[in-house]
């Protein structure tokens, strides 16, 4: 067990720096690093879609590079640019739809459902943190939009604090189980904590 929390620790240690540090760097580093993490986290996504759930099959390429696309079109918006910028983002969801039509796969609703969930689910939330991240101070839209990169950084922090208090806490006095079927070490005490 001292091994596994060994190799855990490092690799939240290594994790936590690479976040802290990319959003910390600059408008840029943010931008590459949330990208590489929604196209990685939409990829696992289709790979637990495809994989456990029977008869669907999701195109994992198109809906990574819709919550990628996503993720640049909302930061564009909230640089100062038009809504165009969602045009080819509405094409790749239209793709996904129509496609969905024509390769006479089995569950073709589902499939397209499954899609729209990974964008929803997960890209969105992505591209939302751009909208604490690029700020504008003023109502003007020749204004300048600042790069803020501690308002989405507080996002993660509070997380972290949440999931640290809510693991010390249920190992320590957790005893009522909160969903069993769930998560089944899952505590209302660790919940408390985490709060």
């Amino acid at each position: 067990m001292n091994s596994n929390l060994i190799k855990r620790a490092i690799t939240g240690i290594l994790f936590v720096a690479v976040l802290v540090g990319c959003i910390l760097y600059g408008p840029l580093s943010y931008g590459i690093l949330f990208m590489v993490i929604t196209a990685l986290t939409i990829y696992e996504f289709g790979q637990l879609v495809n994989n456990h759930i029977e008869g669907v099959s999701i195109n994992k390429t198109i809906t990574m590079l819709g919550g990628v696309y996503l993720f640049l079109a909302v930061t564009a918006f909230c640089t100062n640019n038009g809504p165009g910028v969602f045009i080819p983002y509405l094409v790749v969801i239209m793709y996904l739809m129509i496609s969905e039509l024509y390769l006479k796969k089995k569950n073709p609703v589902q499939n397209w459902a499954f899609s729209m969930l990974s964008q929803f689910y997960i890209g969105l939330p992505f591209a939302m943190l751009s909208v604490l991240a690029f700020q504008n101070d003023s109502l003007d839209a020749e204004s300048i939009v600042s790069y803020n990169p501690i308002l989405p950084l507080s996002v993660f922090i509070f997380i972290w604090l949440n999931d640290t208090g809510a693991y010390c806490v249920g190992s320590l006095i957790g005893k009522h189980r909160l969903f069993e079927r769930i998560s089944p070490k899952k505590s209302w005490e660790g919940s408390i904590g985490g709060g």
